[in-house]
């Protein structure tokens, strides 16, 4: 008697329904991780590229300051009145030595931050306040102490 062809037949070969579900779910575990992990570095690097902007704009305002005697009136006097930030937001600027201390950013106890000008983004939100220890100014990229510091409201 002869033995059924389907016998001696190879199991047929690829991946399982079950299989191809565990895949498809690890690696939309991975992407999960992965995606914020990797938006918080993209944060961190224009965060970092707005500081850098920030510094030479302040380095070109003093060298205009030197050159002059006086601070400029505005980021067109030193070529700065088209640059954006990285979230696309223009930076501003302050002369609080021709405009007074009405107008100048202020920390926690509403001191102003600079005697000299004011140069900061708005930050990844695109919201700010006069007082940067508001929620709405924590974000932002600040030029304070005269300069000395440089980098985040909230880190400040």
């Amino acid at each position: 008697m002869h033995a059924p062809s389907h016998a001696f037949a190879r199991p047929a070969s690829g991946f399982t329904l079950v299989e191809l579900l565990t895949a498809v779910a690890l690696v939309g575990v991975l992407a999960a991780i992965a995606l914020p992990a990797y938006n918080g570095y993209r944060e961190r690097v224009r965060t970092r590229q707005c500081a850098e902007d920030v510094a030479t704009m302040a380095a070109a305002i003093q060298r205009y300051a030197d050159e002059h005697r006086d601070y400029p009136d505005s980021l067109s006097d030193v070529q700065f009145q088209a640059r954006t930030d990285p979230w696309g937001q223009p930076y501003r600027y302050y002369n609080i030595a021709a405009n007074g201390k009405g107008g100048a950013r202020k920390d926690k106890a509403l001191n102003p931050l600079n005697t000299d000008f004011d140069l900061y983004s708005v930050g990844p939100d695109g919201q700010t306040k006069s007082q940067i220890s508001n929620k709405d100014s924590l974000d932002d990229v600040i030029r304070a102490s005269n300069g000395a510091f440089i980098g985040t409201a909230a880190d400040f």
